[in-house]
């Protein structure tokens, strides 16, 4: 027979070592876990991403630096984060929603609490709109109720069919429950190229007019970004509800980026891949871009979308 004080220690040394596996801490470290209520992003590490990996978007870095960690800092918002992302193909929308879900979530877009939808993906038939705006509050309302600070990225917004997004408008006001649920810690994305026409224009008037793109404010563009977008039918947020019911906090403008910005992505794709910077190849990766107008040829009509395969023919120098 085994004597009491033995059974006791090792009824002991069981519970403690249960208790040891069940701690948060320990879990999480193999298991992806929520972030825990009250807890606050790295200011300095967001900081720090954004200017080493955006360039040449000095409105949006400025803008969504101070928008998320000011949500992030408040222990009790009255709305989820909205933030509606605008620009041409290449100018750093997606680079910059990856680098803000990794802050949030640590896998990034590998998270289960990180959500991404394609409109030619996930929304791709005019005639099912309306099971698409079921599908979506669906997979919102459970996704939040597993983890209130999910991230929601919606992608290509310019192409998807208007009303669908209409159906998240219930979980993006101030509300401070839909059906049992809180959905005010949660943050949620949109990527557009609509605006981004006026967001060029708008670029190339200071330029004309001999200021600085650095001079170029959000009260500059915000409005016309807006308007345009709410009036543009060939854009998800065709009089959109969200965007009457002024529920995106705000619209961020990526301007078109210079061949001196060209010259800093290949730069970083190079130490990327383990290369020592050379100048020459830089210039030649940035010179076999195209650029408009056609006249002056200041801004890539690509931005830095094409760098990887243009850096790729020259992998043998």
């Amino acid at each position: 027979a085994l004597e009491p004080l033995s059974v006791g220690l090792a009824i002991g040394v069981a519970s403690a070592l249960t208790g040891y596996l069940s701690h948060p801490r320990f879990y999480c470290s193999y298991v992806e876990c929520c972030p825990r209520a009250g807890q606050r992003l790295n200011a300095t590490a967001l900081k720090a991403q954004l200017d080493n990996k955006l360039f040449g978007q000095h409105l949006a870095k400025d803008v969504v630096l101070k928008a998320v960690l000011g949500f992030s800092n408040n222990p009790s918002p009255k709305k989820p984060l909205m933030l509606s992302l605008h620009g041409w193909a290449g100018t750093g929308k997606n680079f910059l929603s990856q680098i803000l879900a990794e802050q949030v979530h640590p896998a990034g877009l590998r998270s289960k609490f990180v959500h991404l939808f394609l409109a030619t993906l996930h929304f791709p038939h005019h005639d099912q709109v309306k099971l698409y705006k079921e599908q979506l509050q669906n997979w919102i309302r459970g996704n939040v109720s597993a983890c209130p600070s999910s991230v929601f990225i919606f992608d290509e917004m310019d192409k998807m069919h208007p009303g669908v997004i209409d159906a998240i408008k219930p979980f993006l006001d101030y509300y401070e429950e839909v059906d049992g649920v809180s959905y005010r810690k949660a943050i949620f994305i949109f990527l557009s190229n609509a605006g981004g026409d006026l967001i060029n224009k708008a670029a190339l008037d200071f330029w004309t007019s001999g200021k600085h793109r650095e001079d170029i404010q959000l009260k500059d563009l915000e409005p016309l970004l807006s308007v345009g977008v709410f009036n543009n039918k060939n854009s998800g947020l065709w009089h959109s509800s969200i965007i009457d019911r002024n529920l995106i906090d705000y619209f961020v403008p990526f301007l078109p980026l210079e061949q001196r910005h060209v010259k800093m992505c290949v730069r970083a794709e190079m130490k990327a891949r383990g290369y020592a910077v050379d100048e020459k190849i830089v210039q030649e990766v940035a010179d076999e871009m195209t650029y408009f107008p056609k006249e002056q040829k200041i801004y890539s009509d690509k931005g830095c979308k094409t760098v990887q395969a243009k850096l790729d023919i020259h992998e043998d120098l």
